[in-house]
């Protein structure tokens, strides 16, 4: 679901880029424009420059430029949408979305609340049981209205005639997972337990979990079911209040459940969020990538606790994250150690964590008895195996650690590898690479053609590869470069294979793609007029930027960078007149 052309020009028109960078960047008049210090690189002098006529921005800088929505995205390290839907909330405009879920969403969300301000209110205006527990955990009030805790009492059905009653069908309710309905009866799912509103970065309340006050209740961790609304692997726990905070120290700290992010918040480590259970997911590293490509997992140190820190190892650096991992060393969990022993203590814990390949090989010692040749040469072709899938760089220096950790010759560890599997990532994880966890992802026109157009005639692809055409969405750069993984060495093209190489998303797109459009009898003059449109588009967008830019720079202070981009629009604007 995507938000029309229309309605983000109708944003944008209802919108003054002036007032929305001002609230972050101090600014001052600079003739027709406004110029401040550059919010997105460090500098003393003032480059950074606003235009209220052309409702864009751009830095002389570092050459950060765009519009308001680039500038939200830029700052507050939001997507397209999230950028587009906090600016229309701050301004009270609402959005058309494509697509006719859009609707349902919004009720899905608005019940979720609804629901979160009835457990808040039972957590908060009586005595109860689940307030008394997180007392006792030791959290303050602050940080529990921070995070919005809530109660759900221990009747059946209190939460069932609070929103039936303020209109709410049983129907919604159902698919939300708020109640539950046996013979004919309809009862609330949540009883008796603290309730942890579950929240994604654009605030809205997607699901909850109740966590088991009783101590004979079970589960002790009971969470919504996945609905319309509510993926549990999209999302974070306590992202949407950490992420700044992320952004700025550069790193994110990755526990397990919801008291372990509470815990080390209120403790001031607040780069932190839980990845909602051990098993993180490809889309859960995509949207932490967003925000950092630095990641220490803190895992509880049992022995699910390792093994997902090693399945989340695998998952992170597929997303092309540094990754390092901590176990704590006094109490079960990072809750229990920062209770303890304090902030300080946890984060000199987190400069001792380990690099991943470290983590790993140490990992792979478990059920080894070193001492004896028999553990060493099985633990050796262990550390292979881990090696081998390094690269060139790593493996030299994890062929030195674990050569003088167990004193075998480097010679003999690379022996081994040379025996060992190939290192090459399994298909299934390139293909979690490649997909983008956005439910708009289609092409764009032209985009659409040149796909039909390969798959009409293979020679097209390395025509394509050739051609100095980009693609825009991400869609098109992955069904592209699958295409050329699967064409076979006498050119040849398997589209089943491509259909079953890439996400279902995607497949579904290009099969409309298949289907919908017609290439004529002249493919070569198909090619040959995309690549010339794409190139006055390209030439076009170019113009049009070095004209906004010229028109924002000052004529005294920026002398050198004018005399630049005006020189770059002749060529510019000559080689539009060439390629008509």
């Amino acid at each position: 679901m995507g938000v029309s052309n229309s309605t983000i020009e109708e944003l944008k028109s209802q919108i003054n880029i002036v007032d929305v960078i001002g609230r972050c960047v101090p600014l001052k008049r600079a003739g027709s424009n406004y110029k401040g210090v550059c919010p997105f690189h460090s500098e003393k002098t003032p480059s950074f420059v606003v235009s209220d006529q052309k409702q864009i921005f751009t830095c002389f800088g570092c050459g950060a430029t765009g519009d308001v929505i680039e500038f939200v995205q830029r700052f507050y390290n939001l997507d397209f949408t999230e950028a587009v839907d906090k600016l229309a909330g701050e301004y009270g405009i609402t959005i058309e979305k494509r697509g006719g879920t859009s609707e349902k969403n919004e009720e899905g969300y608005n019940v979720n609340k609804m629901a979160a301000q009835f457990f808040y209110k039972c957590f908060t205006e009586k005595a109860n049981k689940g307030y008394s527990y997180m007392k006792n955990r030791g959290i303050s009030p602050a940080i529990l209205k921070k995070f919005g805790i809530g109660y759900a009492d221990e009747e059946w059905d209190s939460l069932y005639k609070y929103m039936t009653a303020k209109g709410v069908d049983k129907k919604t309710l159902l698919e939300l997972g708020l109640i539950s309905e046996s013979k004919g009866k309809c009862y609330d799912k949540f009883r008796n337990r603290v309730m942890f509103p579950i929240i994604n970065t654009r605030g809205k309340v997607i699901g909850f979990g109740g966590r088991a006050i009783a101590p004979d209740d079970n589960p002790k961790y009971l969470n919504s079911p996945e609905s319309r609304i509510f993926q549990k692997k999209n999302n974070l726990y306590g992202l949407n209040i950490s992420r700044q905070t992320v952004g700025k120290d550069g790193f994110i700290i990755l526990v397990e459940g919801y008291m372990d992010t509470i815990s080390l918040f209120q403790s001031g480590v607040e780069n932190v969020a839980a990845s909602l259970g051990t098993a993180l997911t490809e889309n859960q590293a995509r949207l932490i990538k967003r925000y950092t490509s630095s990641v220490v997992l803190s895992y509880d140190a049992d022995s699910a606790g390792r093994a997902a820190a090693l399945r989340g190892i695998e998952i992170l650096k597929a997303a092309d994250c540094r990754v390092r991992v901590l176990h704590v060393n006094d109490g079960k969990d990072p809750d229990e150690y920062v209770k303890k022993n304090g902030k300080k203590a946890f984060l000199k814990l987190i400069d001792g964590a380990l690099p991943y390949g470290d983590y790993k090989l140490e990992a792979a010692k478990i059920g080894f008895d070193l001492e004896s040749n028999e553990g060493r040469i099985g633990y050796l072709k262990k550390a292979a195996e881990i090696i081998g899938a390094m690269s060139p760089v790593e493996q030299e220096v994890y062929i030195a650690k674990v050569a003088k950790d167990i004193g075998v010759a480097e010679g003999a560890i690379r022996l081994e590898l040379r025996g060992a599997e190939s290192a090459a990532k399994p298909r299934e994880r390139r293909q979690a690479e490649q997909a983008e966890n956005k439910v708009e992802v289609n092409a764009t026109p032209l985009e659409r053609i040149l796909i039909k157009l390969m798959l009409t005639d293979e020679n097209y692809i390395d025509k394509v590869a050739a051609s100095a055409i980009t693609w825009e969405s991400g869609f098109a750069q992955r069904v592209f470069e699958t295409m050329r993984d699967e064409q076979s060495e006498d050119g040849t093209l398997d589209i089943v294979k491509v259909m079953d190489s890439i996400p279902d998303d995607d497949a579904q797109i290009l099969q409309d793609i298949c289907d919908s459009v017609v290439i004529g009898a002249n493919v070569e003059q198909v090619f040959l007029d995309c690549v010339r449109t794409w190139n006055e588009d390209r030439l076009k967008k170019e113009e049009q930027q070095l004209i906004s830019l010229l028109s924002m720079a000052d004529e005294e202070e920026d002398q050198e960078k004018i005399a630049e981009f005006t020189d770059k629009l002749l060529k510019v604007q000559q080689e539009l007149k060439n390629s008509r």
